[in-house]
């Protein structure tokens, strides 16, 4: 089995560099011609991601009642009038594909006899969403990161933190990352962004909390042209309970025919939509925010599972049978779960074209940080794992020309950097706004949205950059010169410089989303304005944003 350990020594050069180590960044290293040299760093280590955490499934359009114009018709209609109809074309045909690679790797989909098991989820038409138990995610990502590791032209880099895009004229270079205490630039003739989602902008998230928008923050930096970033899905139904992570409890269950009750036991969310609990993922989300607005002494509503057979219930959902009781003490057999809304999945990003290329020569992305055009203004159920594995093969063919020589200095020779001053401060003042980050943006710009508190917390964060800006740390780090490698002192560990690099993408992810949700004035999928209620047709475009200004795209046409 070939491997790199996290200590290896970074080479200076790659033929491409694949950010991330989630479904999309292993997928797309695996689909890479294997005569390149292929580097996938991660700031964890392997599989720890939001594809790990992903429990519902894969959606593809392959039982025999089913068909691909079906599974576009859905997909097209979850996002409300902001799908690119071409890629969402790509997405669907290319699906039956990937399942079938995945199959040969070895991912064990659920069975029914010979054929692979279905089930249904909200705002699709057909069963068509495979799923390995209740843990769909975790069983493709162990398998994906075993096939890279046995592949000799991929080295992996665990603990590896990116920093920047390294530009020059306009077209990437490579990256700026830090690894065993080395501060280095690692060239690479094309970079892959697929660093996932960037929803730890929320305090409430069902995101792991690697997921701080790193991909979007970079890409921006570099000046790349990012897209409909307004646009959160929040999942309607996060575990919620006191000392207990906000587990997901996957829309399957729902699917499965599980309730959305009150306290009082009363399934509400039939007040809302005519399709109840199995109405889109936006509206349920808001059914029960605005129940739980009417009801202020209620703090959550609870999803009842007792309404299914206790052995389907135990064949499908075993971990979240386990994680309900091991978490919150709860046994879902006599107990509904404690539910309420958190974000949970981010449909806009960095603009791709088909290819998975962004707007930056030699810069490709895939995944969550990618804005492909197939979810529109709200993500179809399943639709993610899918978006990771078609737009991750787009890169089999790519062919990156060799980088012109810089003349730039490969050697070693290193300048140690100071340790900046009272770096328990520093710590202390980043971990306490990497939080009030997270409550600011949730109170501001979650599930309902309006523009004075809108405006009043682009101020907040405005003033929080200009601290962050002026702590010693960022001045150290800002007066790097670009043409060395550095050599960290023993006293700046990863630890802090992870600190320090996720408080700048959060607070750089923030003001964008923030920035571009007040320019959308309407509601349309996961993006809703208390102020502006209704979906406008003359809105029916994306919001582009451009060098730091949002602008409407051309009218889509579907």
């Amino acid at each position: 089995m070939h491997s790199s350990s996290s200590y290896a020594a970074l080479p200076s050069q790659f033929d491409v560099l694949v950010v991330g180590g989630g479904a999309a960044g292993l997928y797309s290293a695996l689909c890479l011609p294997a005569t390149l040299q292929v580097g996938l760093i991660t700031k964890d280590t392997l599989s720890i991601s939001a594809s790990d955490w992903a429990q519902g499934g894969i959606a593809a359009a392959i039982a025999p009642d089913d068909a691909p114009e079906l599974h576009i018709a859905d997909t097209l209609k979850a996002g409300v009038g902001l799908c690119e109809r071409q890629a969402v074309d790509v997405l669907v045909r290319q699906a039956g594909e990937c399942i079938q690679h995945l199959t040969q790797m070895g991912v064990a989909f659920d069975r029914k006899g010979e054929q692979l098991a279905m089930t249904l989820e909200a705002a699709h038409s057909r069963r068509r969403v495979l799923h390995a138990a209740d843990t769909t995610g975790r069983a493709v990502v162990t398998t994906l990161a075993d096939q890279v590791l046995q592949r000799p032209n991929i080295h992996v880099f665990n603990q590896a933190l990116a920093l920047d895009l390294w530009m020059h004229q306009g077209e990437c270079l490579g990256v700026q990352l830090v690894h065993s205490q080395q501060l280095k630039l690692v060239k690479a003739n094309a970079v892959v962004l697929a660093t996932g989602g960037g929803g730890q902008i929320y305090s409430q998230t069902t995101n792991p909390t690697a997921s701080t928008g790193d991909g979007v923050a970079m890409a921006w930096r570099a000046g790349a042209t990012l897209r409909d970033l307004e646009f959160m899905q929040f999942h309607p139904t996060a575990l919620t309970q006191a000392g207990a992570p906000r587990f997901l409890i996957s829309e399957a269950v729902r699917g499965e025919g599980a309730h959305l009750i009150d306290i009082h036991g009363r399934r509400f969310a039939f007040d809302y939509h005519p399709d109840g609990e199995l109405a889109p993922r936006d509206v349920v989300s808001r059914a029960i925010f605005n129940h739980l607005q009417r009801h202020p002494d209620e703090s959550v509503v609870y999803l009842d599972l007792r309404v299914i057979a206790p052995e389907r219930v135990k064949h499908r959902f075993p971990n979240i049978i386990r994680k309900c009781q091991k978490w919150a003490g709860i046994n879902v057999f006599e107990t509904p779960i404690p539910v309420s809304p958190a974000a949970h999945y981010w449909m806009g990003g960095i603009i791709t074209n088909l290819g998975s290329q962004t707007t930056i020569p030699r810069l490709y992305a895939v995944g969550e940080n990618a804005s492909t055009g197939v979810h529109g203004a709200n993500r179809l159920a399943s639709n993610s794992l899918l978006e990771c594995l078609v737009f991750g093969a787009q890169l089999k063919d790519i062919t990156p020309q060799p980088l012109a020589d810089l003349s730039q200095s490969d050697s070693a020779a290193s300048d140690e950097l100071t340790t900046p001053p009272d770096l328990d401060e520093v710590a202390s003042w980043l971990q306490q706004h990497r939080t009030a980050i997270g409550q600011l943006v949730w109170q501001s710009a979650g599930i309902a949205r309006e523009a004075n508190q809108m405006n009043a917390a682009l101020d907040q964060l405005e003033q929080w950059k200009t601290e962050f800006d002026a702590l010693p740390l960022t001045q150290i780090v800002n007066r790097v010169n670009e043409q060395k490698n550095h050599t960290l002192p023993a006293t700046l560990d990863f630890t802090i410089l992870r600190l320090w690099t996720e408080t700048r993408n959060l607070l750089t992810v923030a003001k964008l989303v923030l920035e571009s949700a007040l320019f959308r004035t309407e509601s349309r999928g996961g993006h809703y304005r208390s102020d502006y209620p209704e979906t406008d047709a003359t809105w029916q475009v994306h919001t582009l944003v451009q060098d730091g200004i949002c602008l409407r795209s051309q009218p889509i046409q579907q």
